[in-house]
């Protein structure tokens, strides 16, 4: 006896569950990277001051985002080919191999070379994490989950500090690794039972683009480097700074012939013919230069300057995160709600720009409560503006290109927070360091800026203390003030967005495609050009990618007009039903 087929019902509540089991395998890995970018700021003042290494303490946050940068391109391009479930399982297994390095890490250079181990695993967390939900949500309902993704940052922004604190005044900071590996094993564990994503389509092993990978990997380090040591270790107009300066530019150079010419390009040049792509990525750059390098050395700066202790400053930082996820759940929800975005990412960018200018005014003296709602009002910014900007690339491209697309946008991003850490530490570093040595004596512990820790500061005699504390203070509250236009220039980025509908569908069957100088290859001649200058289900390629921007310019008004929850990529199928009369050519059922 055949048994008896599910209904409708039963179907949906079985695909929900298997979404909201998906959907907690991620949020285990999310918790897992972002923890890690916070759990060590509480603790760093403490870390360099036992390692004795101040002037390398930018490296500690600068290594592990300059690796984990190198390699968002290689998991999201690796990931689009071969499935995403075996390259997280592989990406959690470095990075807790890098914090075991981390703990057992007795100078500098090996802690450094830790974080460049959990760097390149950590690339892969955070981008394989938000191209499965893309591979099975919709972009029209994929922004509440991208919301709560945001609030599981903000969550860790608030727990990581307070973690660092904690595990650095009670067992030491060590702890501060080796509290990844049992995360690390449980989301190995989620990974392997609950992700349950749709099969990639074989076919013939596509080729792998070795020297787009080394040559990305190259002009990012080059190009970070010269942010680090240009005016500290080296002037700018050193040997050494004007060849790293060279040798990023002629490796992009390069790259960008390689990925014109390669098959299966790491970096696709089509990504940037797509106008929403390339507004949200710009956007995403200069508000990570803001957001790293403005938050990035805060739990330091509340520590020396307020007397606080580690696990003190940590919950300082929580009105920023409490706004940041109160805003990203709400901001999340409602673009689900509504389809609209745009001005939401605006507000908040430009939000970003007046917290800054807010964190630029505070003094040694201020009160404590000002600091933490400057700090509330930079959260409230942040939560109304990341995620969406990963939405609208992710809602540019059809869903084989979803892990790409992610990717190329999150390693911009990642540069600029690089840049970010990299430039505002050196200066931080550089201009503490000249400060000290300006005011205090040359000899004695007191002078020797290397050895401070936030508990020997509190035992130096007040007249020296408070010059300490003037130091920090001068030495890098006035940055603050230098990031105001990146911020500004974010907002007027996305001034020139094309608010497009996000999809309400989930394209599947594509054909093979090759990305070799941004085309994508014809299957099924039967089929035209779908709507925003793209091909999508079996659509040819006739035209250049230049005549699919035209086309997208042309529609553009007919997109703004358009229902906000209809689906325009949704290509052959939607054709199918209106040649059917079922359907309305955005992919929904017209009523009988």
């Amino acid at each position: 006896m055949n048994p008896t087929p599910p209904t409708a019902e039963e179907r949906r509540r079985h695909d929900k569950r298997n979404l909201t089991l998906l959907f907690a395998g991620l949020m285990v890995t999310m918790l897992l990277a972002s923890l890690n970018q916070t759990v060590l700021s509480s603790a760093l003042p403490t870390i360099v001051g036992e390692l004795n290494g101040v002037e390398h303490m930018a490296w500690i946050i600068t290594a592990f985002i300059l690796a984990s940068t190198v390699m968002m391109p290689v998991y999201g391009k690796l990931g689009d080919l071969f499935g995403r479930k075996p390259l997280l399982i592989f990406a959690i297994s470095v990075f807790m191999a890098g914090s075991v390095v981390g703990a057992l890490a007795g100078d500098m250079p090996t802690l450094i070379v830790a974080r460049v181990i959990q760097g390149l695993g950590g690339g892969g967390l955070m981008i394989l994490s938000q191209a499965i939900i893309a591979d099975v949500v919709p972009a029209r309902d994929r922004g509440k989950y991208m919301g709560i993704m945001g609030g599981v940052f903000a969550f860790s922004s608030v727990a990581g500090p307070l973690i660092g604190g904690g595990l650095t005044e009670g067992p030491g900071w060590r702890w501060t690794f080796w509290i990844n590996v049992p995360l690390a094993v449980l989301a190995i564990l989620a990974a392997v039972f609950l992700l349950h994503i749709p099969k990639r389509r074989t076919g013939p092993r596509p080729k792998i683009d070795y020297a787009g990978m080394m040559l990305i990997a190259v002009a990012t380090t080059a190009l970070v480097l010269v942010g680090t040591w240009g005016g500290a270790t080296y002037a700018w107009g050193s040997p050494v700074i004007l060849g790293l300066a060279a040798t990023a530019v002629a490796a992009a150079v390069v790259f960008v012939v390689v990925e014109s010419r390669v098959p299966e390009p790491v970096m696709p040049l089509m990504l940037f013919r797509d106008r929403n792509f390339n507004l949200t990525t710009a956007s995403a750059l200069l508000t990570g230069i803001a957001m790293f390098g403005a938050i990035g050395y805060m739990p330091t700066y509340l520590q020396m300057v307020t007397g606080y202790g580690a696990t003190e400053s940590g919950l300082l930082m929580i009105p920023m995160m409490g706004s940041l996820l109160v805003a990203s759940v709400v901001v999340g929800r409602q673009v689900s709600k509504t389809g609209r975005y745009k001005a939401v990412m605006i507000a908040g960018t430009a939000v970003v720009a007046v917290a800054l200018v807010l964190l630029s005014t505070i003094h040694a003296d201020s009160p404590v409560y000002l600091i933490c709602i400057y700090l509330g009002v930079m959260g409230l910014g942040l939560g109304s503006s990341l995620q969406m900007l990963t939405l609208v690339a992710q809602n540019s491209f059809p869903i084989t290109f979803v892990g790409t697309a992610t990717a190329g946008q999150n390693y911009f991003r990642q540069v600029g927070a690089t840049l970010g850490s990299a430039v505002v530490g050196t200066l931080f570093a550089s201009r503490l360091k000249d400060l000290l040595a300006e005011r205090l004596p040359a000899a004695g512990a007191a002078g020797n800026g290397n050895s401070f820790t936030p508990a020997l500061v509190s035992s130096l005699p007040d007249p020296i203390r408070n010059v300490v504390v003037e130091s920090y203070n001068e030495a890098l509250v006035p940055l603050f003030l230098w990031m105001v236009p990146l911020a500004v220039l974010s907002a007027v980025a996305l001034l020139f967005v094309v608010e497009k509908p996000l999809a309400t569908k989930i394209e599947r069957e594509l054909p093979a495609e090759s990305l070799a100088e941004g085309a994508l290859s014809p299957s099924d001649p039967a089929h035209g050009t779908p709507a925003h200058g793209r091909p999508a289900l079996g659509t040819p390629t006739q035209g250049t990618p230049a005549d699919w921007d035209a086309a997208a310019d042309a529609d553009a008004g007919a997109d703004a007009d358009a229902d906000p929850v209809g689906d325009t990529r949704v290509g052959a199928a939607a054709r199918e039903e209106v040649a059917a009369g079922c359907g309305d050519g955005h992919g929904r059922r017209s009523p009988r």
